[in-house]
């Protein structure tokens, strides 16, 4: 079996957006080849398959945030809606809404892709965390270390002379 596209390319089009990892319709139409507003009109005739926790539209703040993070010249000036997120169930259910071989193929590249990603950042949070317990155990053991040292500082300085007495008689 061949690949419609390298894992590691559709990785680059999944966004982290409201706490979740999503892939938008321009990006998917590409992938699937077909134009984006085929694919939008798919969705919208079986809107019923997509829940707010399969697909969103992007607000206009969260476009322009987008449009600068990653200058796409494809959007252009004449753009009138803001492109639709899909999680990674919203992408899964986009095969049963575009029938063709090439949809099954892409989006068993995207759910791929979307496992990797969870795998990468599970080793990554992973790893975060043991340096987190390092840094601790570090930080305890600094304040051993320091206090070995002053330990051996005031071994090593010349013990404080003891006050002389004087010897005779005070005058008054």
């Amino acid at each position: 079996m061949h690949h419609i596209m390298p894992v590691e390319a559709i990785e680059r089009k999944i966004y982290f957006m409201r706490g979740q990892k999503v892939m938008l319709s321009m990006d998917l139409a590409k992938l699937y080849g077909v134009p984006t507003m085929r694919l939008n009109e798919q969705v919208k005739r079986n809107i019923r398959r997509f829940p707010a926790d399969f697909m969103f539209q992007l607000n206009n703040e969260e476009s322009k945030i987008l449009k600068s993070q990653i200058a796409i010249s494809s959007w252009g000036g004449a753009r009138r809606a803001n492109p639709y997120a899909f999680t990674e169930q919203g992408v899964a259910m986009l095969s049963g809404v575009l029938h063709s071989n090439r949809a099954v193929q892409v989006n068993i590249a995207i759910m791929r892709a979307f496992v990797k990603l969870r795998q990468i950042l599970s080793t990554h949070k992973e790893l975060a965390e043991k340096l987190k317990e390092l840094e601790r155990k570090t930080e305890r053991h600094d304040v051993e270390i320091q206090n070995i040292f002053e330990a051996i500082r005031q071994l090593m300085s010349p013990p404080p002379e003891p006050p002389k007495r004087r010897i005779g008689f005070r005058s008054e």
